[in-house]
């Protein structure tokens, strides 16, 4: 038999209009001292940002923003992080992502990496001092912590839109970020800023890197560019990654190097 999997506990909590959870897993059958309170504050802080960053709130502080009543500066200060740090992502993928190509801030598309990786950061990370893991899981992006002097990895399948329910690949990975874009699931509701028009040709992107700031936005940046277009890994600083083409094409990558492209079956 194999060794016993040490116990779970799971809080989770609709916020940004997706279920939020969180997974701990402990060495003890109920969880370590300021488990709870960690994982609470966890979630009232990703309230909180989603209070100030909504798009479908009209109160947030982007709404005003987009409505002309408040500017950036004068906003909460964690506008203008945000918003400064949307411009450098731009640069970065060389227009891939914008949070301004409508000629308004939205960033949509930036601030639910970087909303769960801060607050994972903040209030989760820690908890690996008394617990064996712990992991935040918003929409099916990940972040991922685990005791330094842990026998623990965390298994993440990576779906594949071809089949619904089947998983295309398994990623070990003990501490990082794993996020995946793409219209497998929700449609071509990713548009490339370049043009206006909705990304095709890659159903799904999934990248592994040390933060899901970073993961977030190059997952959206791989979907944006396209399965033939795979520049931008080579400078990504990504860790791995997987492309899943519209047309059954399948290309992998670790670090700055592609290992391999499969080819749709005949």
């Amino acid at each position: 038999m194999g060794a016993r999997r040490p116990p779970r506990h799971v809080w989770v909590e609709e916020i940004m209009g997706m279920p939020v959870s969180v997974h701990v897993r402990s060495t003890r059958a109920t969880p370590g001292p300021g488990t709870e309170q960690a994982v609470q504050d966890c979630f009232s802080e990703l309230r909180e940002i989603d209070r100030l960053f909504s798009t479908y709130r009209r109160d947030s502080d982007v709404s005003r923003i987009g409505r002309g009543e408040l500017t950036v500066r004068d906003a909460d200060p964690l506008i203008a992080v945000v918003e400064s740090a949307c411009r450098v992502a731009q640069e970065e993928t060389h227009g891939l992502f914008s949070a301004h190509w409508r000629g308004t801030f939205d960033p949509t598309g930036y601030v639910k990496g970087w909303a769960v990786e801060r607050t994972a950061r903040r209030h989760l990370a820690a908890l690996v001092e008394h617990e064996i893991a712990v992991g935040i899981n918003a929409g099916g992006d990940l972040q991922l912590f685990t005791a330094a002097d842990a026998d623990w990895q965390w298994n993440v399948g990576i779906a594949d839109p071809q089949r619904p329910g089947a998983a295309t690949a398994t990623l070990g990975i003990r501490d990082g970020a794993v996020a995946t874009s793409g219209h497998a699931e929700r449609g071509a509701h990713i548009i490339d800023p370049r043009s206006g028009r909705a990304a095709i040709g890659v159903a799904s992107a999934t990248v592994v890197a040390d933060g899901l700031t970073q993961a977030d936005v190059w997952a959206t940046a791989a979907v944006v560019a396209g399965f033939d277009d795979r520049a931008w890994i080579a400078t990504a600083g990504t860790r791995t990654g997987i492309l899943l083409a519209d047309d059954g094409r399948v290309a992998r990558w670790l670090g700055p190097t592609q290992i391999d492209i499969v080819a749709a079956a005949a």
